[in-house]
């Protein structure tokens, strides 16, 4: 059956005419002349363009450097017109295994012989077709496409827009200037011209005789849409190749008979395709942007290797990759992760996935032969939007068919509506929802990235879609209203001159009152978009949670240690970007991006929600929020991009705890964009184990410049962070008064480094540089420059190896120091004569106070239990076994100092320190410390 009905073959019952030889001799003169090279130059520079989005979220790679060829599957029409599958998870496993065909090749003979000019290729949204279609104009101007001598591409979409008749000779020109010389001798010749007609689905073709007259010559004007039809028909230059590209829904609008080959693209079916992608792209050298060549090498390569560990374990990342444009999200959310250093106002995360959807649906309407015009976004933010919000309130990520079904054919009830709803399932449906691969719900559906499922439910709140049966009643009841009073104010004023009937006016002003009332009403839906975002911004149950960023990185790359068993209960969904998306939306530059895609959202209305939303939030915010959670507090703040907003909740917070929190570039961007809308002191910045380095410094050096308790224990600090620290504590506006450095790797050339700080600082009181492995060189490194120093009153150099010699060298300095009155030397290499000499030290009399042992003379130190607790807070990131060592001296020394008093007093105080120790031993040996 195949074989015997019409191909799309060249000719339709009518020879071809040969060409002359004049014909070849001018098309020869052409070509030498060069216009089909100046027109491949201009092809060539346009098409290797790449969308602004490459230029925003990432270094711009050209299509030869990054583009991986998608799985094409040669196709039939009778597969195509097969009824829609209902929305099964079983229809939508099944892919019938077809032929695979490359690009180059869908020019090739059928299975009968007969030679193709006809190609319809089609995909669903993502699935990778215009980038397909550059890479074929691009290959082609590069002599990578021997088969055809000119390439003319057309863009549906420019053709749909223009309404006036035109000649396929004046429309070539008109696009292509350098082809006016071409053009004359197009249809005299043997040139062999490929026409590409991308996004077939934005024009409105008929077929039909009755339609669309014939026509067969190059310079009649005509509709745009015919000559698109008589090329097709292969009744205008029959000799030339068209390749079409289109949505499913609309492959069906060009009959069978004037296609000689169906082809499918089926994306990134095979993951090893996937994985070329992710390596092509993530291992490009600017990727990385300005970091040095061998740590930006490694961390790509370390980004590879777990993303292609998480693709093999088969996750539901690797079905959303089956499309190409989520491939490009991953990258591109992974680069904004890792890579960003700075974070410009275009660089937000809400900013991504917004543009990603501009990329996939810009311009686009649902269905062009639809007469309501909906676009695509506006339908998925009402339907999909819906679905996503239900699922989000309900702490639900997997959806049933009958949760579909609620969501997308309960309110169906004109034709119309049924229509799109057929195109949406067929064109756009596996773009958002994919089958569920975690065992036991492969019946069930899931957003092919999760926090897409949050964006939609974001875009539909914000769009205020979310409203009661009240709500919407009333306002299809005020337009009709309000359009009905407009006619009758025209027959009021006709009849009001003719018969003076007084209530007629009274009526019509009534009328108008329900419109005006109504509008007043429905104001009150901005402060409940407001409520939504400030309740679920600040949801207790959500406080310890991982931060949203390490939440993406974890979604993207998994999570490595032991899978989790089947019957395992998993952990409950957690939905902390919805807020933050919600804010991101209400942005200026998100707004104006929604607005191409059909979705307007109005100043009005986002002036309002964020002044209903201020004073919830802020007080709120004030509270003390755990550290992961302030996290998100911060980038939700960045992602709203309200600058006066972010001032007065900024201003709010007096102390700023991120303890514990990874601190990855990105995050470091965020609180230093974030904390400059002010310049308010923090009277506290916890950045303790936040994997800080000196990268991190240089990034927050603004903030911490204003910063009166700053906390960076335990970063691995070494020398080069201590250097941007000198930096820090040497400018003068620099507000540091308390800065503890523990448990860092300081060592001797850091030291160094602050101890130039310390001669030139004049703010610091309190320094902190417990366990940070000075070294006897390093402290007396610190007591060169500290004379110089006048305004420390606490120095700690605690647990750094310090014998006897600089031990005693750091006190005698720092009894000749105006203000410096207690230094801590416990857990140090100190023998028993350099605790005696320092134990004869009298705050009275030599000005300073060492802290050493447990004991002062025949007395218990007052300061015993504060070393203790340093203690028992540092044991985790100190060496277990010097610390049994030190206890036990600590012990002897108490034991000691007991034997020698006889003040029953002292006795219980020293048999209370002693008890204290002990346990603190006891504890140590068994673990349990």
């Amino acid at each position: 059956r195949g074989c015997v009905r019409y191909q799309g073959n060249s000719q339709e019952g009518s020879a071809q005419p040969s060409s002359s030889r004049h014909g070849q001799s001018q098309l020869r003169n052409v070509a030498s002349s060069g216009a089909i090279k100046k027109h491949q130059k201009s092809l060539s520079a346009w098409f290797s363009h790449q969308p602004n989005e490459e230029r925003q979220f990432g270094p711009s790679f050209s299509l030869d450097a990054v583009h991986v060829d998608p799985v094409i599957r040669e196709s039939s029409l009778e597969e195509i017109l097969k009824p829609s599958p209902d929305l099964t998870i079983q229809n939508q496993l099944q892919q019938p295994r077809r032929k695979v065909i490359s690009l180059h090749n869908l020019f090739d003979v059928d299975a009968c012989g007969r030679q193709v000019k006809n190609v319809v290729l089609y995909g669903t949204v993502g699935t990778g077709k215009s980038t397909l279609i550059k890479k074929m104009v691009v290959d082609w101007c590069h002599g990578r496409l021997p088969r055809f001598e000119l390439v003319i591409p057309f863009s549906c979409e420019d053709l749909s827009h223009s309404h006036a008749h035109v000649s396929l000779r004046r429309l070539i020109t008109k696009k292509y200037q350098h082809l006016r010389d071409v053009v004359p001798v197009l249809e005299a010749s043997n040139l062999r011209v490929l026409f590409i007609l991308n996004g077939l689905e934005r024009l409105n073709l008929d077929f039909r005789l009755a339609g669309t007259e014939l026509c067969c010559d190059p310079n009649e004007p005509v509709p745009p849409s015919a000559i698109v039809v008589n090329l097709l028909r292969k009744y205008l230059l029959p000799e030339a190749s068209i390749i079409v590209t289109t949505r499913p829904s609309a492959v069906r609008r060009i009959p069978g008979k004037y296609v000689g080959r169906y082809a499918e693209i089926c994306g990134f079916s095979d993951t090893n395709l996937q994985k070329l992608y992710f390596q092509m792209r993530l291992s490009q050298p600017g990727c990385s942007g300005e970091e040095s060549q061998d740590r930006s090498s490694a961390e790509q390569e370390n980004l590879v290797e777990m993303l292609s560990r998480n693709l093999e374990r088969h996750n539901q990342i690797t079905a959303a990759c089956f499309l190409p444009s989520y491939c490009w999200l991953v990258c591109t959310t992974l680069h904004f992760l890792y890579f960003t250093r700075t974070v410009p106002p275009s660089q937000t995360l809400t900013g991504i996935y917004t543009s990603f959807l501009r990329l996939n649906f810009s311009g686009e309407v649902l269905d062009s032969s639809d007469p309501t015009h909906i676009s695509m976004m506006k339908y998925v933010a009402k339907t999909v939007g819906k679905l996503a919000y239900e699922g989000v309130m309900s702490r639900k990520t997997c959806f049933s068919e009958e949760d579909l079904r609620q969501c997308f054919e309960v309110e169906m009830k004109t034709e119309s509506e049924l229509n799109l709803l057929e195109v949406f399932r067929s064109d756009v449906f596996r773009f958002f929802l994919s089958p569920c691969v975690q065992p036991g719900k492969e019946h069930t559906f899931v957003f092919t990235i999760p926090a897409m499922q949050e964006y939609l439910a974001a875009l539909y709140v914000v769009l205020g879609e979310k409203k009661t049966l009240a709500q919407r009643v009333g306002k299809e009841l005020s337009e009709v209203i309000g359009k009905v009073s407009e006619d009758v104010a025209v027959v009021v004023n006709i009849v009001s001159k003719v018969l003076p009937l007084r209530f007629l006016p009274v009526l019509f002003n009534l009328l108008k009152i329900f419109p005006r009332y109504f509008s007043r009403v429905s104001g009150k839906d901005k402060d409940a978009i407001a409520h939504t975002m400030a309740e679920e911004l600040f949801k207790e149950e959500d406080y310890y949670n991982d931060d949203v960023l390490d939440q993406i990185n974890s979604s993207i790359l998994g999570v490595e240690g032991p899978m989790r068993h089947p019957d395992e209960a998993p952990d409950d969904e957690v939905f902390e970007l919805f807020p933050i998306f919600m804010g991101g939306i209400l942005s200026r530059r998100n707004r104006a991006i929604l607005e191409q895609l059909g979705c307007s959202i109005k100043n009005l209305a986002a002036f309002e929600i964020a002044k209903a939303m201020k004073k919830t939030v802020i007080r709120k915010g004030r509270k003390g929020l755990p550290p992961s959670e302030l996290m998100d507090y911060l980038f939700f703040l960045h992602e709203f991009q309200n600058e006066r907003f972010t001032a007065e909740a900024i201003r709010s917070l007096r102390a700023v705890n991120l303890s514990s929190v990874k601190m990855t570039p990105l995050k470091c961007s965020v609180l230093a964009s974030v904390m400059s809308t002010t310049c308010h002191e923090v009277e506290e910045l916890n950045l303790t184990s936040c994997n800080l380095d000196s990268s991190s410094l240089r990034t927050l050096f603004p903030v911490l410049l204003r910063c009166k308790a700053l906390h960076l224990q335990l970063n691995s600090l070494g020398s080069d962070a201590c250097k941007e620290i000198r930096d820090l504590l040497l400018h003068d506006k620099c507000a540091v008064s308390s800065l503890r450095l523990a448990n860092n790797p300081v060592g001797e050339q850091g030291a160094r480094y602050l101890a130039e700080a310390l001669a030139g600082n004049r703010s610091l009181t309190q320094l902190s540089l417990l366990h940070t492995a000075l070294g006897d060189p390093g402290a007396e490194a610190i007591a060169q420059h500290l004379a110089q120093n006048q305004h420390l009153q606490e120095l700690n150099l605690g647990y750094n190896s310090l014998t006897d010699t600089a031990a005693l060298r750091v006190v005698e300095v720092a009894k000749r120091h105006e203000t410096l009155d207690k230094v801590h030397l416990y857990f140090n290499d100190i023998s028993e004569d350099g605790k005696r000499a320092l134990d004869s030290l009298r705050m009275d009399r030599d000005g300073v106070r060492a802290l050493v042992f447990l004991t002062a003379g025949t007395d218990v130190s007052d300061y015993w239990s504060h070393i203790l607790n340093v203690v028992q807070r540092n044991l985790p990131f100190w060496d277990r076994e010097r610390v049994r060592q030190h206890l036990a001296l600590l012990l002897q020394d108490l034991e000691s100092s007991r034997s020698q008093t006889a003040n029953p007093w002292r006795k219980a105080k020293f048999l209370r320190v002693e008890n204290e120790v002990k346990k603190m031993l006891g504890k140590l040996q068994d673990g349990s410390l």
